[in-house]
């Protein structure tokens, strides 16, 4: 059993019946769940005003806590990033403490890795994952499940037949990422890791192939992509195309051109990103990647 925080940074919380099925689920799995009291505040679209979840992160970080779990993401830490309680967070994280999230959460594990060195995770969100009308995803549910028993030590997955091919060996990279179009806002920022040598991950939601490629070319033209290892591609989801206009300008037109552009190997099929099936990545923590044939494998041991 373990004790889980329930804190909202982002967004307000509108499917409350998403947030009550999540909880009844962690509840049921036998642990004990705190809610934060400003959980289920609004103000705008915000969960809150500034103020209330910037003392929501410190009642979390302030909790003992064994997981600080988000109840969602959405918008609304990029705002507040210069009055995060960075000390306390730290020392939480020294304490155990691991903060979990993703989507707008890549602006709070990005910040923690530049401020504080600290790793943090991106992972479910209450509503989302352990609050979906179907049960939780069995990998995520299984990669929560390690996470909580300390055995968590990496993850693999399969590439696509045509990256079959692609024999890639990196030892000791620091892994970084998250949420593309949060993590490009970020840059030029003093939230923005200043990360050389390392594996970096990218997925999005939402967003139409040419917008996924201008981020990657501001990536791309910042120095950013050029000084990685690697670069993992995760799940790109729920964007349309253009009929009669895009005329097959699709993502693999995109990964078609990112190749062309850096010597850096381009790896696809990450699970992870607005999808059932994710696994658990450490922000910031050193990881060994190897590929061979399809079998893609990530080893970062005991956190």
């Amino acid at each position: 059993m373990a004790h889980i925080y329930i804190f909202s940074p982002s967004s307000a919380v509108r499917d409350k019946a998403a947030f009550r099925r999540g909880l009844k689920r962690l509840k049921a799995q036998g642990h004990d769940v705190e809610v934060d009291e400003a959980a289920l505040a609004s103000h705008m679209r915000f969960a809150g005003d500034d103020a209330t979840r910037i003392a929501s992160i410190a009642r979390a970080a302030a909790s003992g806590a064994h997981v600080a779990l988000i109840s969602r993401g959405g918008y609304g830490l990029t705002r507040i990033l210069p009055a995060l309680p960075y000390k306390q967070i730290a020392k939480a994280i020294d304490g155990g403490m691991q903060f979990v999230g993703l989507s707008d959460f890549t602006a709070f594990n990005q910040a923690v890795l530049a401020k504080t060195s600290r790793i943090s995770w991106q992972g479910p969100a209450l509503g989302e994952d352990f609050g979906s009308e179907q049960e939780p995803d069995d990998i995520m549910q299984a990669c929560f499940d390690d996470l909580l028993q300390e055995q968590g030590e990496g993850t693999g997955w399969q590439l696509p037949k045509p990256e079959a091919d692609r024999r890639v060996l990196v030892k000791n990279a620091p892994l970084w990422g998250g949420n593309l179009t949060v993590l490009t806002s970020l840059l030029g920022t003093p939230y923005f890791p200043q990360i050389k040598g390392g594996v970096l991950f990218l997925e999005d939601v939402g967003e139409h192939p040419y917008r996924v490629e201008r981020m990657l070319t501001q990536l791309l033209h910042a120095g950013v992509l050029g000084q990685q290892k690697a670069i993992l591609l995760g799940q790109f989801t729920n964007f349309k195309l253009v009929p009669g206009h895009d005329l097959g300008f699709k993502l693999s037109t995109v990964l078609g051109w990112l190749r062309s552009q850096i010597k850096v190997p381009v790896l696809t099929g990450l699970p992870f990103g607005h999808v059932q099936t994710k696994v658990l990545l450490p922000i910031g923590a050193k990881i060994d990647l190897a590929t061979e044939n399809r079998d893609a494998l990530m080893v970062w041991g005991h956190i």
